[in-house]
């Protein structure tokens, strides 16, 4: 026992001894505790939470711009009694698109150095207010480099007093006659728009739906202060850009399906002109009615020849996935997903299929490349298909810059502030308990089978090519996506061929774990957080993936208060059934604010006229006293520094480390 204490007390002293590198003095010591002190009493930054994003870039960056209304907020609590409402709409825009605004305000506007003047004066009282909870710091190392001193002065410069007020006007107008009021003016709206939030959560599915899901990950890239929790959308892109071959069956199809390949070619340069030929070659003259693609409300624009290509593509692309997903299950026994083995029990002759039992008639028997001895084995051209795609994933430099950035800054779950943050579900039986996995000879459940789960995931993407423990990560990867009772997925099963293939719709049931019914009570959710090492009042589980049937009285707080849904519809395809366009969630140092958005009528209309994004907002849970940096996470992290800075001065005053000079 003795020994280890020992070594322990050499351990620490050499840490102090490195930590005196850093810090050569007691004075700097002592400056630096006074520093961390000071920081622990200022009041908490703001989190945004977004979830299910789905590529819709569009509204996705104006409620990254506008902060869920926090911006709007703070220009009515400024300017309500000095600005009109179409004056304060006009402002508020200016700050979600600067440059946009700025060029269409300039070609009105009489008097432009009047205007310049006003709208800085605004904007640096904006930014006055929205950078007072933080130290001067750290509002530094956010200033545009050519502007931070100037800003620095005008955010730190009390203009109410007579020698002052002469010296910050001379400011604004020197910014105004030397032609830099423009440039200004989009640093200011940036660096509001920087300050507004202090961490951005995104808890899940970025990828799929929608349009571009490369312009939202550009986005993610540049941001300040992000982490994502991956969604199984996410997971099946990661598992494509690793080179699973299932996975890129299942991306194609999903994009064919909903004619989105726009991200697929355009975002990321991958070139469908193999999967077209192809599908025209071999399905021809095939019956495709079963595969019809999704076309837009407005399809006026495609053609018929489009319409049966898509088609085409869209036949060609499924078979060979429900193949894939065959050798990824038979590869696979600890997923336990035997019962999705379909191909082997159609009856190619009578056009039927036996699914537990029951026979069901297939709308379409008509499969040129199945062998009906060795069903789920790709034929010679399926084979090189593959290989021309799984080339062109995993060479596209964009898409491999966006994946190892959802893995350097994405986890399956994350723990912040006392908040559990998941894509899907923490995976339980009906009985309360949690589920357990075998996977690869362990037998995991709840917070170590997740944990698990990442370490293998991670394996598919960055392990040794032709390893077994890569060609396991990319099937898990898949798993997560669709396997059954997969923390991201959260089903029963997936049941993409009976969609596809039979009129019942009884066989389309995805039924949903446990854990969605069960964390309608308080105690399960709060059994959950304990789980993963939270608990108390301001701990919540902040969920995404099942949309909120807004429309139908649904609410998105359940168990009592204690878990958030925030997938409200923010891709298009699903605003039908919630009845709005998503949730968000806004966690200040005051209270939880959840939003519910109204769909987005795009950027152009948005600038022209000065249209936000509706929003009903809802406060659902108010603090007794202002959150202080002291009850965060990073306050923890803070208080640990400060403890060490006093052993440190200590070791200076007993002479156990000299000073240097």
């Amino acid at each position: 026992m003795n020994e280890i204490k020992h070594d322990k007390s050499i351990t620490e002293f050499n840490y102090l001894q490195l930590l005196s590198r850093q810090y050569p003095t007691a004075q700097s010591a002592a400056s630096e505790i006074i520093n961390l002190q000071a920081i622990l009493n200022l009041p908490k930054g703001s989190e945004h939470f977004m979830s299910d994003l789905h590529g819709e870039y569009e509204a996705f960056i104006h409620i990254l711009s506008n902060a869920s209304g926090s911006i709007r907020e703070k220009v009515d609590m400024l300017f309500s009694s000095t600005l009109s409402e179409n004056e304060r709409a006009v402002l508020a825009t200016l700050i979600y698109y600067p440059e946009e605004k700025l060029a269409e305000i300039l070609e009105t506007v009489s008097d432009i150095k009047e205007w310049y003047t006003q709208t800085l004066n605004h904007l640096i009282e904006i930014c006055h207010l929205v950078s007072s909870k933080y130290t001067r710091s750290k509002v530094r190392k956010s200033l545009p480099v050519e502007y931070s001193y100037i800003i620095d002065e005008l955010l730190n410069t009390d203009f109410t007093l007579h020698n002052k007020k002469e010296y910050y006007d001379n400011i604004i107008s020197t910014i105004i006659s030397i032609g830099r009021a423009e440039d200004f003016i989009i640093d200011m709206c940036e660096l509001i728009k920087r300050l507004i939030v202090d961490r951005l959560h995104i808890v899940g599915d970025i990828f799929d739906r929608g349009p571009r899901a490369d312009i939202v990950m550009e986005c993610l890239l540049n941001h300040h202060s992000v982490d994502i929790q991956w969604g199984n959308h996410d997971a099946l892109w990661m598992g494509a850009a690793s080179g699973s071959r299932v996975c890129i069956a299942t991306v194609l199809a999903n994009s064919v399906l909903y004619n989105n390949l726009e991200v697929v070619e355009t975002g990321y340069g991958i070139s469908l002109r193999p999967l077209a030929m192809f599908a025209n070659d071999i399905y021809a003259q095939t019956d495709t009615e079963c595969f019809k693609t999704r076309t837009p409300n407005d399809a006026s624009t495609y053609k018929p020849k489009d319409i049966a290509l898509g088609a085409r593509m869209h036949k060609a692309i499924s078979v060979i996935l429900f193949k894939l997903e065959g050798q990824a299950i038979m590869r696979n026994p600890d997923f336990k997903m035997d019962e999705r083995l379909l191909l082997n029990k159609i009856d190619y002759d009578k056009g039927t299929i036996n699914i537990a039992g029951k026979v069901y008639r297939l709308r379409d028997c008509d499969f040129p490349t199945i062998d009906i001895n060795n069903p789920y084995m790709l034929n010679g051209e399926e084979n090189e298909l593959m290989e021309q795609l799984r080339l062109s994933f995993m060479r596209s430099e964009k898409l491999q810059a966006h994946i190892r950035f959802l893995f350097s800054k994405g986890n399956l779950y994350k723990c912040y502030n006392g908040n559990l943050l998941i894509h899907g579900c923490v995976p339980m039986n009906k009985d309360g308990s949690f589920m357990e996995f075998d996977i690869n000879g362990q037998k995991l459940k709840g917070k170590a089978f997740l944990d698990y789960a990442e370490k293998i995931a991670y394996k598919g993407f960055y392990g040794k090519p032709n390893s077994k423990e890569k060609l396991l990560g990319e099937d898990f990867l898949w798993f997560l996506w669709c396997g059954k009772n997969s923390p991201l997925f959260g089903r029963e099963r997936i049941t993409t061929l009976e969609r596809r293939l039979i009129d019942d719709k009884s066989t389309w049931v995805e039924a949903k774990n446990a854990y969605y019914e069960l964390t309608k009570e308080k105690a399960y959710c709060e059994k959950i957080l304990e789980e993963f090492g939270l608990g108390g009042r301001r701990s919540h589980i902040i969920n995404g993936h099942i949309p909120v049937k807004s429309k139908d009285g649904e609410n998105p707080i359940k168990g009592g208060g204690k878990l958030i849904v925030i997938d409200g519809g923010f891709c298009r395809a699903y605003q039908s059934t919630t009845g709005i366009a998503g949730y968000t969630l806004i966690y200040n140092s005051y209270v939880m604010r959840l939003s519910s958005h109204e769909p987005f009528c795009g950027v152009e209309n948005a600038i022209r006229n000065n249209t936000d994004i509706l929003s009903a907002s809802v406060v659902f849970e108010r603090l007794e006293s202002r959150i202080k940096i002291s009850e965060t996470d990073n306050g923890v992290l803070i208080q640990k520094n400060i403890d060490e800075l006093k052993k440190l001065l200590n070791a200076y005053k007993v002479g156990a480390i000299m000073e240097r000079s």
